[in-house]
């Protein structure tokens, strides 16, 4: 009775299962996991941000397929920041960056072909794909005092099928920025191979280190969509605002927007209140950078420490981003070596296998938890070795 791409394994794994008795029984648990920021005890701008919500604009119905003109404006005033000149034209709005790479997918394969993704990278990929009955071909990143592409083991993944090569920028979890060599490469693969460049930017504005790397947003080269949106950028996923930017040789692009055009229409825009508030909500954006970036520095600072003072485990270089790797004696697998961290430490981390990692001794840590909260559970982490 049903589609075979929705013929998932919904069974609870034994990780969320621990993780669900953990809670139901009351203990205490350290979630070196948490992502979600307005959870993490931030200061927002609440009056500014409900006033916003309030704009008598919301009251009228007036649909565009790309979105209101006045919030298109204040994306293209966001990427003017970032050094890119980017045409409101060039410009869809979408509920969120998954609904952005459905209607890119949509735009670029037919059933059965092929796109490109990073690995380590987030599992949300192959859901999407799934969905949109498109294939995941993986390609490496390497590390090696730091994450680099696997260009070669790249290029040699591209087929007859490939439609789109796609790159997190900076990568989540490992943090990995595109450099310059490699942006430059990817541009000049997929003009000579005919396929998309697709750059999820979402963690864009949280650098560690001290340069801002630049957004793929106005690239030339080659047909590229760039995604990015409010839940990230201004810590509002609540408000279900995002975006892509297409740009590229001017006839592909042209191409392109009227397909996603098309696509946009047939699902409709998001909602007025939102879309309406978000120039505001960009504007608002620093304050809480500031915040976060504050706590992932002072997390990541916290995390050395305690690492130095211990020889068993490490973590990987991190460029950017909200997340750290760590590298953890591979004695047993990482998920069961995350079971016990609940069990025995009331620790909860992920397993680096849900990022794809792939070999055991790896886990992953959010750096935006609470100071208090992640120190202690970075003490009861190391404890278990």
């Amino acid at each position: 009775m049903f589609a075979e791409r929705t013929n998932w394994n919904l069974a609870p794994n034994r990780l969320s299962e621990a993780l669900r008795h953990h809670r139901a029984s009351g203990k205490p648990l350290f979630d070196l996991t948490v992502s979600n920021p307005t959870a993490c005890g931030f200061e927002y701008e609440s009056e500014a941000i409900l006033a916003a919500l309030g704009d008598a604009g919301s009251l009228a119905y007036t649909p565009d397929p790309r979105g209101l003109g006045s919030t298109r404006k204040g994306v293209a005033a966001y990427y003017s920041e970032h050094g890119a000149n980017v045409s409101i034209e060039d410009i869809i709005l979408t509920t969120s960056t998954s609904d952005g790479y459905s209607y890119i997918f949509r735009a670029l394969c037919n059933p059965g072909d092929e796109l490109l993704i990073p690995s380590p990278s987030y599992p949300l990929f192959d859901f999407l794909a799934d969905i949109q009955d498109v294939k995941l071909v993986r390609y490496g990143l390497i590390y090696d005092h730091g994450w680099q592409i696997d260009l070669h083991g790249l290029e040699s993944a591209i087929t007859a099928r490939t439609k789109g090569i796609i790159v997190v920028h900076p990568n989540n979890p490992t943090g990995h920025f595109l450099k310059e060599t490699e942006r430059t490469w990817l541009s000049e693969i997929c003009a000579s191979r005919k396929i998309g460049l697709i750059a999820d930017e979402v963690f864009l504005d949280f650098v560690l280190g001290k340069d801002q790397p630049a957004t793929l947003a106005g690239n030339m080269g080659a047909l590229t969509f760039v995604l990015s949106g409010l839940s990230k950028v201004a810590g509002l996923p609540q408000m279900k605002m995002a975006w892509m930017i297409t740009s590229g040789p001017e006839e592909l692009k042209k191409e392109a927007l009227n397909r996603l055009e098309v696509i946009a229409d047939t699902y409709l825009s998001p909602n007025a209140p939102a879309q309406l508030a978000t120039p505001v909500f960009l504007k608002q954006r620093h304050a809480f950078q500031k915040q976060l970036i504050g706590r992932v520095r002072r997390n990541l600072a916290e995390l050395d420490r305690q690492l130095a003072a211990q020889k068993v485990c490490s973590r990987l270089e991190t460029e950017g981003g909200w997340y750290a790797v760590l590298r953890v004696p591979a004695t047993r697998g990482d998920e069961e070596l995350a079971m016990e961290l609940l069990e025995r430490k009331n620790v909860y981390v992920h397993p680096g296998h849900f990022f794809d990692f792939a070999a055991d001794g790896y886990l992953v840590i959010s750096l935006i938890s609470r100071d208090e909260e992640f120190a202690e559970g970075m003490k009861l982490l190391l404890s278990l070795f």
